[in-house]
């Protein structure tokens, strides 16, 4: 046979392996993107709408999480942020749209002291996903009820879900279970908002 007969094999075998081995990364990117995003991963590769796309910013995620400079609280700290959301909490009993204010700026002080960047909220979100994918979608919603709050177009119900949608990001953040109570301590939404619809004395 003639040289470069097998020198074109050689080629078109090397070629293939190639093919093989970009195939197998590629799948090994794609599952570990699934594993460790979770929802998240279906979530931004439809946004993207391509799965190239949408892998290219997780790995973008990662990359710039990675970079951060980002530490725990001290334990002062974080029994301060605890004692602070406890009077949150209790808040919520007569202002439900407070508590809600004060919650989400408490996420925020808590993030940046953390190490995370907090001027923009897709930025804090897009942050917060890489190492707790399973609270970002929360977090969202949180933030998206803290909004129509804004506008007054939040229920004491959407407020009180808000709150403990925070609480669950607050709490990993802090690295403490501590500030687990009862948002309400022992009204339900129905005996807030009848007092809030009685008519003053």
């Amino acid at each position: 046979m003639a040289t470069w007969v097998w020198i074109v094999i050689a080629i078109v075998v090397v070629a293939a392996v190639l093919i093989v081995f970009a195939a197998v990364a590629r799948a090994r990117r794609t599952k570990g993107l699934r594993e460790g995003f979770g929802r998240e991963y279906d979530r931004t590769i439809e946004h993207a709408g391509d799965r190239r796309a949408g892998e290219r910013e997780l790995q973008h995620r990662q990359e710039r999480h990675d970079a951060l400079d980002l530490r725990p609280l001290p334990p002062q700290a974080r029994e301060r942020y605890v004692q602070r959301w406890q009077v949150t909490q209790t808040r919520f009993v007569d202002d439900p749209s407070g508590a809600v204010i004060e919650a989400d700026a408490l996420v925020q002080q808590v993030m940046k002291d953390r190490g995370y960047p907090t001027d923009d909220f897709e930025q804090r979100a897009a942050d917060i996903s890489v190492e707790h994918p399973d609270l970002v979608e929360r977090y969202r919603t949180a933030h998206g009820i803290a909004q129509s709050n804004e506008r007054g177009q939040a229920s004491t119900e959407d407020l009180r879900q808000s709150v403990r949608h925070y609480r669950a990001l607050f709490e990993e953040l802090l690295g403490d279970r501590a500030a687990d109570q009862p948002i309400s301590r022992d009204e339900s939404a129905d005996e807030v908002e009848s007092r809030e619809r009685a008519p003053s004395s």
